[in-house]
C-alpha cells in the first residue's frame, strides 16, 4: 500500500500537466525506467533473501494447515462451493472495486472543481492510501484483541458507505482542505478493510491453503476493478461525478449487505482452540 501511495505522488512531480507531447513523453519515459529501475532492484532482493515459507509455523492452525494434502483442483471446488466465501468475493470485489476506481480516475475528479490541482489530486490519493495503512493497523489490532472477524469487518464496511458518502457530498464545497479530511476517512475504512477482508476468507475457507483463497480473491478483485473503473469512467462523462459517487455509495451498500450475510464460520480460530486443547 505504500507503493501505491507513492505512486499517487510521484507521477504528477514527473510528469507535466502542460506541455508539449515529446516533453510529456520524455517524462512518461523517465518513470517508467525508474520503475523498470527499482522493481528490478526488488527483483534481485528477492531471489536472495525471500524464503519459501518461516522457520514454523505462525500458528497450531496453520501448522495443522500444513500437514493436510493439498490438491488445487479440490481445494478449488471446496472454495467455489463454500457459501460465505463465494459471498465474501462478492462483497470484497464491490469495495476493493470502488476503491480502484476512485483512485483511477481521482484526478479527473478533483480538477472539475479545482482546476489546476494536478499535485492536489495526487496527495489525496496519497492521504487515501496512507489512511487506509493506519486503519489496517488498527483494525489488524482490533481482530488480534476480540477475534471477531464478521463484526469487524461488517463493521468497517458500514463505515465505508458513511465515508463514501461524505466525500461525495464535500467535493464541491470549494475548499480543498476539506476535500483533505473526507479522504482521510474515507481511505481509512475504505482501504483499511483490504486485510481484513483477507483474514476473514482465510477463517471461512480453513484448511484450504491460504495461497489459493488469496490468489482466488485477488483475481477476482481485479475483475471488479476493471468493471467498476468503466462503469465509474462512462457515469463521470454520462451524468456527472455526483451521480457516479453516488452509484458507488450503492454498491457499497449492497456490499455491506452480502457482508451482513456471510456466516461467522471461524474455521481456523476453531482449530487454533482444538490444537491448544
Amino acid at each position: 500500500m505504500l507503493g501505491v501511495a507513492v505512486g499517487f505522488v510521484l507521477p504528477p512531480m514527473l510528469v507535466r500537466a502542460s506541455g508539449t507531447i515529446p516533453e510529456i513523453a520524455a517524462d512518461l519515459r523517465l518513470m517508467f525506467y525508474l520503475i523498470a529501475g527499482f522493481t528490478s532492484v526488488l527483483f534481485v532482493f528477492i531471489l536472495l533473501f525471500f524464503k519459501a515459507a518461516p522457520p514454523s509455523p505462525p500458528s497450531a492452525a496453520a501448522d495443522m494447515g500444513n500437514s493436510l494434502d493439498s490438491n488445487f483442483l479440490l481445494s478449488l471446488k471446496k472454495l467455489i462451493t463454500n457459501r460465505n466465501y463465494v459471498l465474501l468475493l462478492i462483497s470484497y470485489g464491490l469495495n476493493v472495486g470502488t476503491f480502484y476506481a476512485i483512485s483511477t480516475l481521482l484526478n479527473q475528479v478533483i480538477l472539475t472543481y479545482y482546476p489546476g490541482a494536478n499535485v492536489d489530486a495526487g496527495r489525496i490519493g496519497l492521504v487515501i492510501v496512507v489512511a487506509g495503512m493506519a486503519g489496517s493497523v488498527v483494525c489488524g489490532l482490533i481482530l488480534d484483541k476480540t477475534h471477531r472477524f464478521k463484526e469487524t469487518t461488517l463493521s468497517v464496511y458500514a463505515a465505508s458507505v458513511v465515508g463514501m458518502l461524505i466525500f461525495t457530498f464535500t467535493l464541491d464545497c470549494g475548499y480543498i482542505s476539506v476535500v483533505y479530511l473526507s479522504s482521510i476517512l474515507l481511505g481509512f475504512f475504505m482501504t483499511g478493510y483490504l486485510p481484513v477482508g483477507f483474514e476473514f476468507a482465510s477463517e471461512v475457507t480453513y484448511p484450504e491453503p491460504e495461497g489459493t483463497t488469496s490468489g482466488i480473491l485477488n483475481a477476482v478483485v481485479q475483475i471488479f476493478g476493471i468493471v467498476t473503473t468503466l462503469l465509474y469512467e462512462w457515469m463521470l462523462g454520462t451524468v456527472g461525478d455526483r451521480w457516479a459517487n453516488l452509484t458507488l455509495c450503492a454498491l457499497l451498500a449492497f456490499g455491506t449487505a452480502i457482508t451482513a450475510a456471510i456466516r461467522s464460520d471461524l474455521r481456523r480460530q476453531a482449530a487454533q482452540n482444538t490444537t491448544k486443547q
